[in-house]
């Protein structure tokens, strides 16, 4: 089979899949009205599967369809269209630089097709890449256009697909420059740096963090002493503007090992959510933690996968209590900061770490918390692909438990997505959905679950309409 038509049926296989388990829920709420109305549920059965069968999802109703709504907060909740927005995501983030060259720009598309038949509607990926290959920022505020315009064309893409994006500002790790490169930055300038972790402290080091996030959001065309908003050269949509854009990320997985106090890092925190949001007040904003629990809630330290996790100068808490913070982020790598030998021992720890954080987005913070990262290696030792199925299962039902009571576990994005061929970017923790079957019907139903809760119905019926029992039966029925 070429490879054309291994995408064709890919494509078609999945988004059936979405159709057929949409359908069944449809039928289970006919048969419960038509009930009441004296209507055989035989009957009733026989014609839904029909209209199934016939015409699709379309004639089945719109479930989840709205219109291309920048995305919000209400309370503990993301909302589009004051409906209530609960996703289900993941990570691919070497989108921008796939972009940049004609031989790999297919890939991108390719990882959105796929993505959208399994119903993920939202994306992580890096809007950085520091003085590496391909850079986007060469040298502080100095920026390649082509790879601007690549970004550009991620964000098209993604719209085609009806998947939005987080997009992250820069690295705490060395990969695409990030904190690192911009100390390397700051030596060549002949400042006296001793450590990394100057980047969140220097006056002169902040300032090209700002300078590009303020890139980012404008062009640097000036004129008239007037900054020009910089439009996306595919869709002629401001960036300011793009509903496409779910939030901004201020750094990927932030650490300043040099303060165990957090004083550091917070002050950055705090310092620029306040200049992001000045600048762009209409995105959602995030910090990118890993969601470590700090010196300010020593209590909820039991929580954290070991002692060094106390250590390393972040505070989920209070990081989230900073001004111009939307929402809270935490990662799931138990298999990094346990052991990384599989056991139960992974699963406990997912479930009393989630759990740990859904309580406090909802109790103390106030907002929806996003399980931005989480997997499971293949390098890990007694590694199965059982073992993953369970894992992610775990992690899925966690956060419905969450969605059917309305509360702040609001979408998770699994780490990470890859189209074929391109096995040499692989982690270990990539999946190949075309590879996966096991997988790719995980998170299709997940998917398909999280649809309804976005319903009209779920949110003016606030969680309880008569249709209750139907919904129900799909959306718990691991069998379907």
């Amino acid at each position: 089979m070429d490879t054309h038509n291994r995408k064709a049926n890919f494509s078609s296989k999945f988004g059936l899949r979405i159709i057929f388990s949409i359908a069944i829920l449809l039928i289970f709420i006919e048969i419960s009205s038509s009930k009441h109305l004296g209507v055989h549920g035989d009957e009733h059965l026989e014609t839904m599967v029909k209209r199934a069968d016939n015409h699709g999802i379309d004639e089945l109703g719109e479930m989840g369809a709205e219109e291309w709504g920048m995305v919000g907060k209400k309370g503990n909740q993301f909302v589009v269209n004051s409906q209530p927005y609960y996703f289900n995501g993941f990570n691919t983030y070497w989108l921008m630089v796939f972009a940049v060259d004609q031989t790999s720009k297919g890939k991108v598309s390719e990882v959105f097709q796929q993505a959208s038949a399994v119903g993920l509607t939202v994306c992580r990926t890096w809007a950085f890449n520091d003085g590496q290959w391909r850079a986007l920022q060469k040298s502080p505020s100095v920026y390649d256009e082509d790879v601007f315009k690549a970004l550009d064309f991620v964000l098209s893409e993604a719209k085609k697909y009806k998947i939005r994006l987080i997009l992250s500002l820069t690295n705490n790790w060395e990969a695409y420059g990030g904190k690192s490169q911009y100390v390397k930055w700051g030596k060549a300038a002949g400042l006296n740096l001793t450590s990394d972790d100057d980047f969140f402290s220097h006056p002169t080091l902040q300032s090209y963090y700002k300078a590009h996030v303020k890139a980012i959001f404008l062009s640097l065309i000036v004129s008239s002493q007037t900054v020009l908003t910089r439009v996306n050269t595919y869709t002629n949509v401001t960036y300011k503007d793009d509903p496409t854009i779910f939030a901004w990320e201020l750094m990927n997985e932030p650490r300043c090992t040099s303060d165990p106090s957090g004083d550091k890092l917070q002050a950055w925190i705090q310092e620029m959510a306040v200049y992001v949001k000045s600048i762009d007040p209409n995105h959602l904003l995030e910090i990118g933690l890993e969601g470590f629990y700090g010196p300010s809630k020593p209590d909820r330290a039991q929580f954290n996968p070991n002692t060094y996790a106390t250590q390393v100068g972040t505070d989920f808490i209070r990081n989230h209590q900073a001004l111009g913070v939307d929402f809270a982020s935490v990662h799931i790598y138990a298999d990094s900061w346990i052991s990384q030998t599989i056991s139960d021992a992974h699963l406990k720890f997912v479930k009393s770490w989630m759990q740990a954080h859904i309580d406090d987005a909802e109790n103390t913070l106030e907002m929806p918390v996003v399980f931005a990262e989480f997997g499971v290696s293949v390098k890990d030792n007694g590694y199965n692909s059982s073992f993953r199925d369970t894992f992610m299962s775990t992690v899925y039902k966690i956060l419905l438990d969450s969605t059917r009571k309305g509360g702040s576990g609001s979408g998770s994005l699994l780490w990470q997505l890859f189209p074929e061929g391109t096995d040499y970017m692989d982690d270990g923790y990539a999946i190949v959905l075309s590879k996966s079957p096991s997988v790719s019907d995980i998170i299709s139903l997940q998917s398909t679950r999280l649809m309804l809760f976005n319903s009209k119905c779920s949110w003016k019926c606030q969680w309880g309409c008569k249709k209750k029992n139907a919904q129900e039966t799909f959306l718990y029925h691991d069998d379907l």
